[in-house]
């Protein structure tokens, strides 16, 4: 360490650590300077530090809005110690350069996340100076440090320690990390106040997405490929950061996009046990528990397994209700990359524990939507696309039945199942369905006469007696002839089509329900 006096601008909202890191500058030859509210609280601790007001000669301002916006602070940070006319001008006005800042913003993302907050309690949570001044030292992060994290605070104190200073390595990576804090924040801001202004068209003219990276994955969908999963900062609903790995390996890319797609599913169904079971990205099995032998949670996982036995080889479980023994037992029995549920029993968890390369997952809360859906975003070449994510209620008592057979009360609440379910499947799909549970998908085909062949091969036997979901119209009848040849009796579909008229005479012709949903649910 060298000998020279250097000098440290301390203004934090969040104080952990702050103390403990300035004592550690002290101790190091820094002169701390601090704002209202730090330099109070680190004062009743014991450390020494001077004020803002004794460095500018100027009080603060407005209720703390004007506290550090000045030349002698800001001349302090941003005057370059190479250039000779800098070092002149900051002589002439009494500057002394400024070697370190530690700054943290108001909480504008927390005060936010309380839907009731009105819009006077969230302008007074936009901080000004403090982004200021993190942007002003990271710009000059040559000769000043920047500290925008406390988790940081112990690598730059072991630096000046163990080197005297803190090293050009450490000031720009920190100086990297500041301007991506000051852009999430500017983000955090302008994103709400565009969806409080203007929540028809929540994202704008111009998009700011703010992620925070989470952790590196092993690799992307292949093994070539590198991949990494950030999250957003800014939500609060279920998901897969939010939720805590009890056991098993590194969660891979493609977990992690299969776990959030089951998420999507069971969050239809919140009022049921139910299970959905995940085979790339789409549902081999989706089923709510029955009333009969066993706990229900353990019957929905035997229902939705038995849907597609093959495909659910190496899948992705999902349980909406705590993990009993019996349905641990019943999981024990197959080979599952992941499953995921609010909560296990002890016991459960011990059975599923046995399975070395099973990754064990609790959400700790309710698999439900309590917030509203997040946007989807498609990066394309050049660009994004993005949408909102909301849907109409799936209610059964606006669509309309356009066969001269109308649907059974049993075989309309079939129907929603299978339509819950199908806007979760890639298309174009057909979900076959018959008590709550489904027993046939055919997801991701080019033309939907084959996903309706496919989904009757996966049902076989099952099929006989059940109903189907389409994600949109059927544009010719073969459709409908495919299906009845594999014994179902109503169809729901969007309608739509310039040949709905021969469709539904082909229902009438097999004596099959129809109804028109009027709602479209491609999933690209």
């Amino acid at each position: 360490m060298t000998g020279e006096m250097r000098s440290a601008l301390v203004s934090v909202s969040d104080k952990e650590g702050i103390d403990r890191f300035c004592k550690g500058l002290k101790a190091n030859g820094y002169e701390v300077i601090s704002t209202g509210g730090t330099h109070r609280y680190l004062m009743e601790r014991g450390v020494e530090c001077r004020s803002v007001e004794e460095i500018t000669g100027f009080p603060e301002i407005l209720d703390g809005r004007v506290k550090t916006l000045h030349p002698k602070v800001f001349g302090g940070l941003l005057g370059r110690r190479d250039l000779q006319s800098h070092v002149s001008q900051m002589r002439e006005h009494s500057i002394s350069p400024i070697d370190l800042v530690a700054v943290n913003l108001y909480p504008f993302e927390r005060t936010v996340s309380d839907g009731e907050v009105s819009l006077e309690d969230a302008i007074e949570q936009i901080d000004i100076g403090g982004p200021s001044l993190i942007r002003a030292a990271a710009k000059n992060h040559r000769f000043t440090t920047v500290v925008v994290e406390s988790r940081d605070y112990d690598r730059v104190l072991s630096e000046i320690e163990t080197i005297g200073e803190v090293g050009p390595e450490l000031r720009a990576e920190l100086a990297i990390k500041a301007f991506q804090m000051t852009s999430s924040y500017d983000s955090a801001i302008s994103n709400w106040l565009q969806e409080r202004f203007h929540p028809e068209l929540p994202w704008g003219d111009s998009l700011r997405l703010r992620f925070e990276k989470v952790m590196e994955t092993r690799y992307g969908e292949n093994p070539h490929q590198k991949g990494a999963y950030f999250m957003d900062p800014g939500y609060s609903g279920i998901s897969v950061h939010g939720s805590e790995v009890l056991w098993g390996k590194q969660l891979s890319f493609n977990n992690i996009y299969d776990i959030d797609a089951v998420l999507d599913i069971l969050m239809e169904f919140p009022e049921d046990p139910c299970c959905a079971i995940i085979k790339h990205n789409n549902p081999s099995g989706v089923a709510i528990g029955s009333h009969g032998a066993g706990s229900l949670i353990a019957d929905a996982f035997e229902r939705a397994f038995n849907c597609d036995p093959i495909s659910a080889y190496g899948g992705i479980i999902g349980l909406n209700r705590q993990c009993d023994l019996e349905t641990a037992e019943r999981i024990d029995q197959r080979f599952f990359e992941v499953v995921i549920a609010p909560s296990f029993e002890e016991e459960a968890l011990k059975e599923l524990m046995r399975k070395r390369n099973l990754r064990i997952i609790r959400t700790d809360r309710p698999v439900v939507g309590n917030i509203p859906p997040d946007h989807r975003v498609v990066k394309v070449k050049g660009g994004l696309l993005i949408q909102t994510m909301t849907w109409p209620e799936m209610d059964a008592s606006g669509w309309k039945v356009v066969s001269r057979r109308p649907p059974s009360d049993e075989d309309l609440r079939d129907m929603v199942f299978a339509t819950k379910v199908v806007k979760h499947v890639k298309s174009n799909c057909v979900v076959m369905a018959r008590d709550n549970c489904t027993v046939g998908v055919g997801a991701g085909q080019m033309s939907r006469v084959d996903s309706c062949f496919i989904a009757g091969k996966k049902a076989g036997e099952r099929a006989k007696g059940a109903v189907a979901s389409s994600d949109a119209f059927f544009p010719f009848r073969d459709g409908i002839d495919t299906l009845v040849e594999a014994g179902v009796i109503g169809v729901a579909q969007a309608g739509g089509s310039i040949r709905d008229a021969e469709v539904i005479q082909a229902a009438d012709e097999h004596d099959i329900s129809m109804v028109f949903t009027g709602v479209r649910l491609f999933k690209h």
